[in-house]
């Protein structure tokens, strides 16, 4: 197999999309994938998980994954299933997660695939899902646990570096050094917010000639008000009229800061003692590992927490079976129910959209980024009907958004690409095309920096010549 003498990076997934982290290093010894992700969100996006790779993917030589939300790690059994024979190389706590979001992720594409079939809507017969459980257990035989900060040879000539990124647990941004090229690439992953209420903050970066960052937020700042005052009338409304409250919640890491407030509320006794359900085994799993890993002291998570049991507060119910979720439908309110998906374009958050949203005594509470052309936009901007299960059903319920999002917003990312050692350019990914633009805007104007949004498939040369730029170029 021919080698390039110069390495390249190729953006293959998330250029200039929040969804489907994929970043290809193609080196003169070999290639790496930076995460493998699956696309979410709108339907193009789905569909083209379906898409071929751009490289056989048994010519990679190794995977290197920066946390274990599905986007970043959701692809992995697929190409499993396309001939990619591992190693996955990760840090413990992702491994941890993996083991838990790849199965279920599996299960759910079986699931909906079979429901499918069974109510004859969709359009190929059978549907058939994206991978199976089987091959999402043989991806997870790959994975390879990875200390913080233990520089790790992952193939010839590439070192790469797993720092705390504080955006889940086992989150990392990952240094690579090229060393036939003598250049280091950052890559961001997904970055955490320095004020996550269980997590440390990202460490910093120091050296760098190339830096790839994430940009979710990148055309945006975190508002300053208080997501408790919004929560607190969300669920004081509930229990006055009986409603439901029904939270879209990413399954890892999202339920935990929910499950947070909620704890917080009610130990101040702010919000009265009504049912909270956890529904999602996905959840509630990752929960139990959150539990775990406090109560053992993990240096990820605040020592406020070490030996802590989280969310004391709260007599969490947690579902066991899909029987136990579908009685949930013919409970009546008040109560809470956190349910996966984050942006309601899967799992049984699904069904109890379908059976709470005609109600107008029902509230829908949005915790964070909803993607274009999810159900969640969708409700996020003022839909009177949504297609669920289906079917079109009105919208009574009220919709309400909170600001809960573990990702770092406009200001954030720029103080973190400030802790670079005079990197010579930023690539700016896993952002919808406005707030790239708009941080790539950013990076040049304030930091003095040269920086790119790649599109999608774009393959650039790194170059290991460092900038001769100053402190006062910055």
């Amino acid at each position: 197999m021919t080698r390039n003498h110069v390495p390249i990076i190729q953006f293959v997934g998330a250029a200039r999309t929040v969804t489907g982290s994929k970043t290809l290093l193609d080196l003169p010894h070999g290639k790496v994938l930076v995460d493998a992700g699956l696309f979410q969100g709108r339907k193009e996006l789905r569909l083209a998980n379906w898409d071929g790779f751009p490289i056989e993917p048994s010519e990679l030589d190794a995977i290197v994954l920066t946390h274990a939300h599905i986007d970043h790690c959701g692809y992995l059994p697929r190409l499993v299933k396309m001939g990619f024979e591992g190693p996955v190389y990760c840090t413990p706590g992702t491994l941890a997660l993996a083991k838990i979001v790849l199965p279920d992720s599996a299960h759910l594409q079986e699931e909906e695939a079979a429901f499918a079939n069974r109510m004859g809507f969709s359009k190929h017969r059978p549907a058939q899902p994206l991978y199976t459980a089987a091959q999402a257990q043989a991806s997870l035989e790959m994975l390879r646990p990875v200390e913080y900060g233990a520089p790790t040879t992952v193939h010839a000539g590439l070192e790469v570096t797993w720092r705390r990124a504080g955006h889940i647990l086992g989150a990392a941004w990952l240094r690579a050094d090229l060393r036939d090229a003598q250049t280091t690439v950052v890559f961001s992953g997904d970055l955490g917010r320095p004020t996550h209420p269980l997590f440390l903050p990202p460490d910093p970066i120091d050296h760098a000639d190339v830096v790839v960052v994430e940009s979710t937020y990148g055309d945006t700042e975190h508002l300053d008000s208080d997501p408790d005052d919004v929560i607190a009338r969300v669920v004081n409304d509930a229990a006055r009229c009986g409603g439901v409250v029904v939270i879209p919640a990413f399954a890892v890491d999202r339920t935990e800061v929910v499950l947070w407030h909620l704890d917080r509320l009610m130990a101040q006794g702010r919000v009265p003692q009504i049912p909270v359900i956890v529904d999602s085994p996905m959840a509630n799993r990752a929960l139990e590992f959150y539990r775990a890993e406090a109560l053992r002291g993990s240096p990820e998570i605040r020592p406020e927490y070490h030996g802590r049991e989280l969310f004391p507060a709260l007599d969490v119910q947690q579902t066991t079976s899909s029987d136990d979720s579908k009685a949930l439908n013919t409970r009546r309110g008040p109560m809470v129910i956190v349910s996966a998906s984050g942006m309601a374009t899967g799992g049984r958050v699904v069904h109890h959209l379908a059976n709470r949203l005609g109600d107008s005594r029902n509230t829908v509470l949005l915790a964070g980024f909803q993607a274009p052309g999810t159900r969640g936009d969708q409700l996020r901007s003022g839909a009177t009907k949504l297609k669920l299960l289906g079917q079109y059903l009105p919208v009574r319920a009220k919709v309400v958004s909170v600001e809960l999002s573990s990702h770092a917003d406009r200001s954030e990312l720029l103080d973190w690409i400030r802790t670079a050692d005079y990197p010579q350019m930023v690539y700016v990914n896993h952002g919808e095309a406005d707030a790239a633009d708009s941080l790539v805007e950013a990076v040049e104007r304030e930091l003095g920096i040269a920086a790119v949004a790649p599109c999608a498939g774009e393959r650039l040369r790194v170059n290991g010549h460092r900038s001769a730029r100053g402190p006062e170029g910055r």
